[in-house]
């Protein structure tokens, strides 16, 4: 479904763990994140590309490689991909692709398209790294933490960030390097400040161009690591914070393994 239209931009969330699919159309550019879940939603994210791409060039970013965030990436075989340097070298690509393989055999789901693991024509390789067209610029961030492929966009001039994994309403923190995440996390904030960001796209989750909105998750997600660190995580609070924490509790468990022992703290 559209969860939120504005301007050049139209977000689409799919039914599971709220993904979302950012579709930004520009006078010279069609520029997609990470088209997810279902077959049902891919087709509907494709029927509204072509309905609006005409003679414009199609991009597809891939925020990182989890196997939600490329599921579809075999649906779109005419785009112009872009990803991190580290998402073109992740050596486990095999592993990804068989988890989208055990997804859908588990739900009788049958795809028109190829499951593959995409190859990428423009690699980020650093951050400030810039993809330069007629009326816009798309600005990358490497942001490991939550992956260690991971990719911030920013959309300028419109003021959008393209944010993956990170500053969501409805998760926590997954981390996988607890110094990285929270690196990423000061690093955004700067984002943030620097480029005018007016609308967040998070990976999952809700779209908000309320600032005061953006700079909360932004808190939220500090206070969260901080927490987490030292060992004070107040779970009733998490629960008030997020819907859907009972199925989020092992992904807790989780991040207190990740928490290098000598982090200090925020």
């Amino acid at each position: 479904m559209r969860q939120f239209e504005q301007g050049q931009l139209t977000v689409f969330q799919s039914v599971l763990y709220q993904t979302t699919t950012a579709v930004i159309k520009t006078k010279e550019a069609v520029i997609v994140t990470d088209p997810n879940w279902l077959p049902n939603e891919i087709a509907e994210i494709k029927a509204y590309i072509e309905s609006i791409i005409e003679d414009r060039k199609l991009y597809i970013i891939f925020t990182h490689s989890d196997y939600d965030h490329i599921i579809a990436a075999g649906a779109f075989p005419d785009a112009t991909t872009i990803a991190s340097e580290a998402f073109v070298n992740r050596i486990n690509k095999e592993e990804v692709l068989e988890q989208i393989r055990q997804f859908d055999a588990q739900y009788y789901i049958e795809r028109e398209y190829p499951i593959i693991y995409p190859p990428i024509d423009i690699v980020i390789k650093e951050d400030g790294q810039a993809l330069e067209l007629q009326d816009l610029t798309c600005r990358f961030y490497l942001s490991p933490g939550h992956t260690s492929d991971g990719l911030f966009t920013v959309v300028e001039p419109f003021g959008i960030l393209l944010a993956g994994d990170y500053l969501s309403d409805v998760e926590f923190p997954f981390i996988e390097d607890y110094e990285a995440y929270l690196a990423t996390i000061q690093k955004v904030q700067t984002i943030i400040s620097e480029k005018d960001v007016e609308v967040l796209v998070p990976g999952h989750g809700t779209t908000t161009d309320n600032l005061d909105e953006i700079q909360k998750r932004i808190d939220v997600s500090l206070i969260y690591l901080n927490n987490l660190a030292d060992g004070s995580t107040d779970e009733t609070e998490l629960q008030k914070l997020y819907p859907f924490y009972k199925g989020l509790q092992e992904m807790h468990e989780l991040n207190k393994k990740a928490v290098n022992k000598n982090s200090h703290r925020i």
